[in-house]
């Protein structure tokens, strides 16, 4: 946590100077509750990770310029902000994250005082449920000792062992497009009804990708699937599934070698025929299971961001999400 206090320090420092050559402009940016609508200008929207900035979208319309600071193709849990992204902050009406994936985001917040400001932590109010660490411990609480003891400073940088991964439940989506919602009326209470309008057609097709996964996933022959990292407990919990995670919350966690020789053994046991890995992170571990046993591999995507191909193929969250309803009710069945 240090050198993230450091390095964000170094970032505000720069912010400062930036933010001090542009004059009286910034102040312009930060709108007070209605101001949007009385001066014309749209709420600037600042969100981090690919979820956010989509949600933010459906809700904003027209009313709202939104920027998604984290770029297509970089892995949200690894990523840090320049001192371009500082002066956005800073300059936002309001300023959207998830919880816990951003771990510099706090800090940040804090290093760019602007009384202004709406900050909207999604995940707030929501239950969160303990990550599962590694291997099939279906409970989703790591093993006591030396396990605990290694993964202490990796825990400090994720916000403990609470699993942040709620945009992956249809359902736990629709409470953070909510909290967005509330963030916008309360900025620009002048489109209130706008912003609701927005918000209940987006949840309506949220609604129906949730009908979606229980019709689809009811009476799979399976109910085991295993994932390259922990990113998809609410999804399994949500519709009566097992996730089993080769690494933990973290997609850069190495799985040690008694860690890939359990998971080896529990796909046998059960008869998994399918390994699961994601977009933006290497596919080798995931991989080199699936050679183990003879498996298949396919894409189950935690959607923390798009790649070039996903935009290429207009792909959305919901897009994205019924792509991995497919896969599961393949694998599933397989």
């Amino acid at each position: 946590m240090k050198a993230w206090s450091s390095k964000i320090f170094l970032i505000s420092t720069v912010t400062a100077l930036l933010l001090a050559g542009c004059g009286g402009n910034n102040e312009g940016m930060n709108n007070s509750s209605g101001e949007s609508a009385d001066s014309g200008k749209k709420l600037k929207v600042v969100t981090t990770f690919y979820p956010m900035y989509e949600f933010s979208k459906q809700v904003a319309g027209e009313h709202a310029d939104v920027i998604g600071l984290i770029p297509a193709g970089s892995e949200p849990h690894d990523w840090e902000p320049s001192a371009k992204d500082m002066a956005n902050i800073k300059e936002a009406d309001i300023f959207i994250y998830n919880g816990i994936v951003e771990g510099w985001a706090e800090q940040a917040l804090e290093s760019t005082p602007n009384d202004k400001r709406i900050v909207v932590e999604a995940i707030g109010g929501i239950q969160l449920m303990e990550g599962e660490e590694h291997g099939h411990e279906e409970d989703g609480h790591e093993e006591e000792g030396h396990e605990e003891e290694k993964h202490e400073e990796e825990h400090e940088e994720e916000g403990g062992s609470l699993d942040p991964h709620i945009w992956l439940s249809p359902v736990l989506a629709q409470q953070e497009v909510l909290a967005i919602q509330e963030a916008f009326e309360k900025a620009d209470p002048a489109h209130k009804d706008d912003y609701k309008a927005n918000a209940d057609a987006y949840i309506t097709k949220l609604k129906e990708l949730d009908d979606a996964f229980k019709s689809g996933l009811q009476g799979v022959k399976h109910t085991e699937f295993i994932t390259q990292h922990a990113a998809f407990g609410y999804l399994a919990k949500e519709y009566g599934l097992t996730q089993v995670p080769i690494a933990g919350l973290s997609p850069d966690q190495e799985p040690s070698p008694e860690q890939m020789a359990e998971v080896v053994a529990f796909a046998k046991e059960h008869e998994i025929n399918t390994i699961f890995f994601e977009t933006l992170v290497d596919p080798k571990i995931a991989q080199t299971i699936a050679d183990e046993i003879g498996a298949k591999t396919d894409v189950l995507n935690p959607i923390e961001g798009l790649t070039d191909e996903d935009k290429k193929n207009n792909l959305d969250y919901i897009g994205i999400m019924t792509n991995n309803l497919e896969a599961l009710k393949k694998a599933l069945n397989d």
